[in-house]
């Protein structure tokens, strides 16, 4: 809950605002009735007050509630507007801060949940809920006030069910927090297989795997059908009982039969049970609201939780004066790291790339080949020792500057829904037209977007549906524009047919050409002009050399 309220600090004044105007409201949606039951008593002679009085205070009440209610829901629905926005601001400039890592360990769906579902979530308490509540609490309380003073003892008598709703509520709410915990966990694992699902459609059905691709989603669907059945079911025998125990006809019954007990013993008038009939059958009915609205207050604390959790994740540090490199040398000096703080995945390691030259990085799956390129890119910081760019300190560097020198082209091409020319076009926004084509060209793509409807005007995924080898030349494009002089290849070529493979080969032949690179590789023929090659084994620089210097075993295992 303290993540909720710290969420909403931005917009708390006018919520108050919303909320005072909101008391007003329920406070004067209840006078016309007890005007109803005033001016009986005042027709019956029951009581001294001018009927004529009594129509215009109803009547005032009304414009009042009508012109409170409409300000109120003006002010939260555009308090939760700002804070949507504020909220979605703070999570794209995280996203943007986090290491470029932490989206590999996450999957889109754990990241649309939080950005796009908890936000929204906490829209219905902010425009809603935190209103309806607040009313739900005054409204009885000014009921109560009301008819204590018209009677005691039969507003207690009216009172009666409500302990008993009390008891059956609080047996029903055992729990409940750690279910809304689970609650979020399944619908995350729905989310989840969802965009897996959509996203690798094309390539499960060209495999004819669809039904075994769908076996997740329908378990995750599953799983939660389950979950939600026996967390439910034993609620809904007490959710029924407590709902008719302050249900209208209920306070009715029993406000008529104490009515009755008391008008023969004398006690009060007949005309004096009218205000317990108008008012005190309603006295329960802001209990519903509450019931609903404690739900969504729970289901936003749980949100705003997830929010405050990703807004705190710790962002990549940037130096407070960034050095710029010198020159395109590369340096890893005693590099350690681990992803968990105890598995080291890599350890000591010293190596050299100098300017202009290709180095190669091989070794069995899980020795470490892919976390160095990416310690070099700065998706993670080194835990133990340094990675020096121009003989500077990465860390020295700001993430500016660094991916100016740094480019990638990895195996995983990422083609955001946008036209091919401001994909090509994102490392460089301000290249031209001409620059553009330029670099496609080089990157033997030119000639396919052409084919396409609008040309490099086309929107991937809309009227633009590229291979993987055409997407692949596509950031190879990309990374041409960028220009940075040192960059990190994951084996670009890797899961490519044989055309494709030419021609991503051509293409990285033009990328490569007098630049600082590092090849993650994957087969022995991808790299046979590399200056120089390093076998990574457990995390540790086994072999470094020429493939002709190499020993027999290590060439017989890149083969």
């Amino acid at each position: 809950m303290s993540d909720l309220v710290a969420l909403m600090s931005p917009i708390r004044r006018r919520l108050i605002t919303a909320g005072l105007l909101h008391v007003v409201y329920a406070l004067s949606a209840l006078v016309p009735f007890v005007c109803v039951a005033e001016l009986a008593r005042a027709l019956l002679g029951s009581t001294g007050a001018a009927p004529w009085t009594i129509v215009a205070i109803a009547a005032g009440a009304l414009l009042v509630r009508f012109l409170a209610f409409g300000a109120s829901g003006v002010i939260s629905h555009f308090a939760d507007a700002d804070l949507q926005l504020h909220l979605r601001r703070r999570l794209a400039a995280k996203l943007s801060a986090v290491p470029l890592g932490w989206f590999t360990e996450r999957n889109s769906g754990q990241v649309k949940k939080v950005l796009q579902d908890d936000v929204r979530e906490m829209h219905h308490l902010v425009a809603h809920a935190l209103l309806d509540l607040l009313a739900a609490a005054i409204t009885p309380i000014a009921a109560l006030a009301y008819l204590l003073w018209v009677d005691w003892r039969l507003t207690l008598v009216t009172l009666l069910p409500i302990p008993l709703f009390a008891a059956a509520f609080a047996v029903m709410m055992r729990g409940y927090g750690e279910q809304m915990r689970r609650w979020g966990e399944a619908t995350a694992r729905i989310n989840a297989a969802v965009v897996e699902f959509v996203q690798g459609i094309a390539v499960v059905k060209t495999f004819g795997q669809t039904s075994r691709s769908h076996e997740r989603f329908a378990r995750a669907a599953d799983d939660f059908a389950d979950f939600f059945g026996a967390w439910v079911r034993p609620m809904l025998r007490l959710s029924g009982l407590s709902t008719a125990l302050i249900a209208p006809p209920t306070m009715l019954l029993v406000t008529l039969a104490g009515g009755v007990v008391f008008t023969a013993q004398g006690w009060i008038q007949p005309v004096d049970v009218l205000p317990f009939v108008l008012v005190g059958v309603g006295l329960t009915a802001p209990f519903q609201l509450l019931d609903a609205g404690s739900m969504q207050l729970r289901q936003a604390a749980e949100a705003a939780s997830r929010v405050a959790a990703l807004l705190a994740e710790p962002v990549l540090p940037e130096p407070e004066t960034p050095l710029k490199p010198d020159g395109a040398r590369v340096e890893f000096r005693g590099v350690g790291f681990s992803y968990d703080g105890s598995t080291r995945v890599l350890e000591d390691i010293d190596l050299t790339l100098e300017p202009g030259t290709l180095t190669a990085l091989v070794g069995p799956s899980g020795s470490g080949k892919s976390t160095l390129g990416r310690l070099l890119a700065r998706f993670y910081d080194v835990g133990t020792g340094e990675v020096l760019v121009g003989g500077r300190n990465i860390k020295e560097i700001g993430s500016a500057e660094l991916y100016r020198h740094v480019g990638f082209v990895f195996q995983d091409v990422q083609l955001l829904r946008a036209s091919i020319a401001d994909n090509i076009a994102l490392g460089s926004p301000a290249a031209g037209r001409t620059d553009i084509e330029k670099v496609a060209r080089a990157a033997q793509i030119h000639e396919r977007i052409e084919q396409l409807p609008r040309g490099y005007d086309s929107v991937i995924g809309v009227d633009a549906h590229l291979s993987g080898g055409e997407m692949q030349r596509v950031s190879i494009a990309r990374a041409l524009l960028a220009d940075a002089p040192i960059l990190v290849l994951d084996e670009a070529t890797a899961f490519a047919d044989p055309e494709s493979e030419a021609a991503i080969q051509d293409a990285l032949s033009t990328l490569i050409a007098g630049r600082t690179v590092l090849v993650i590789a994957h087969r022995l023929h991808t790299i046979t002009g590399a200056d120089q090659i390093v076998v990574l084994d457990h995390g540790r620089v086994a072999e470094i050399g020429r493939q002709p210097e190499l020993p027999a075993y290590v060439r017989q295992a890149l083969r």
